[in-house]
C-alpha cells in the first residue's frame, strides 16, 4: 500500500481523471498533465473508462488498453521531475462483466483502480432506462445491492468510485436521504474496509448541482465511524478546468471529521 500523506500540508493528488481515451472525453492527456502541473498538483492518476457490454455501447466506449497504457508510460515518463502520474483506470464493473473485466485489469501494471457502476444489467444509468420501471426507492435500493453483490466478489481494485452515483440519474426531482438505506451502504462500506479498499470523494457533485458530497457527507462520517482510513480525491475531471476542483474544501471537511490523512 502506497504511504498516505498528512492532510496539513497536503500532497495535492487529483485521482479520478479522464482523457480523449474515455468515450466521454476528448480531452489531450499531456493536455492534462501540464494543467496539473500549473495548478501545483504532485500526483495526478490518469482513470480513462473501461467499460464492457453495455447496451447500445459504440466502438468509441471500448477502452484501447494497449495504446492507452503506452501513452500514459510515455508522459509519465516525460513529466516524472514535474508530477508522479499514475497508470489508473475506472473500470465500470456489472455482476455478469465482473471476470472479463478483472481479467483485463490484471494483464497491465495499473498503480491504481476505481471500481464503478455505470450500468446495470446493460442498462446505462444515465440514459435513464434503467429507472422507467421503478420508483425512486426501488431504483437506489437496487442500485446499492448490485454494488454490494459486486465487491463480495471483485477484489482487483483501489477505492469504490462515487459510490452513491445512482444520485445523478432518474430525473425524480430530488435526492432521497440515505437514512432508508443505511444497512446497505453499511453493507457495502464494511465490505470494502475488510477488503483493505477505499473509497473516494469525487467533486464532480458540484457540476451536477447536487444537494450533497459524492458521497454524501452522510456516507463519509459513516465509513469514518466504521474504521476506514482509505479515502482519495477525485475530480472525475473531463477538462482541464474540472481538475482539483474545490479539493481545499474537501481536504478541510476530511480532515473536520477526523481523517489524518488522503491516499
Amino acid at each position: 500500500r502506497k504511504k498516505a500523506q498528512g492532510l496539513m500540508p497536503v500532497r495535492l493528488s487529483d485521482y479520478h481523471v479522464h482523457s480523449e481515451f474515455s468515450g466521454d472525453s476528448t480531452q489531450d492527456m499531456e493536455e492534462i498533465i501540464q494543467r496539473a502541473i500549473s495548478l501545483g498538483l504532485q500526483e495526478i492518476a490518469l482513470t480513462d473508462h473501461l467499460e464492457y457490454d453495455i447496451e447500445g455501447m459504440t466502438d468509441r466506449w471500448v477502452l484501447k488498453v494497449d495504446k492507452y497504457v503506452k501513452r500514459v508510460l510515455e508522459l509519465k515518463e516525460k513529466y516524472k521531475k514535474e508530477i508522479d502520474v499514475k497508470l489508473g483506470v475506472e473500470v465500470g464493473v456489472q455482476t455478469h462483466t465482473r471476470e472479463y473485466l478483472e481479467g483485463v485489469v490484471s494483464s497491465y501494471p495499473f498503480d491504481f483502480v476505481i471500481c464503478s457502476q455505470h450500468a446495470i444489467n446493460r442498462s446505462e444509468l444515465y440514459f435513464g432506462n434503467f429507472f422507467l420501471d421503478k420508483t425512486q426507492h426501488e431504483a437506489y435500493e437496487y442500485y446499492y445491492k448490485e454494488l454490494y453483490d459486486i465487491i463480495k466478489v471483485y477484489k482487483n481494485y483501489s477505492v469504490l468510485g462515487h459510490l452513491d452515483l445512482v444520485k445523478r440519474y432518474g430525473n425524480y426531482g430530488k435526492v432521497l436521504d440515505d437514512k432508508p438505506f443505511d444497512d446497505i451502504i453499511e453493507a457495502i462500506l464494511k465490505q470494502a474496509i475488510y477488503d483493505g479498499k477505499g473509497i473516494e470523494v469525487n467533486t464532480s457533485c458540484y457540476r451536477y448541482n447536487l444537494p450533497d458530497l459524492t458521497p454524501s457527507r452522510h456516507i463519509l462520517n459513516m465509513y469514518k465511524d466504521l474504521g476506514g482510513e482509505i479515502i482519495t480525491t477525485g475530480s472525475d475531471s473531463h477538462n482541464p478546468a474540472q481538475i482539483a476542483y474545490n479539493f481545499d474544501y474537501i481536504y478541510s471537511y476530511l480532515q473536520s471529521i477526523g481523517f489524518k490523512y488522503v491516499c
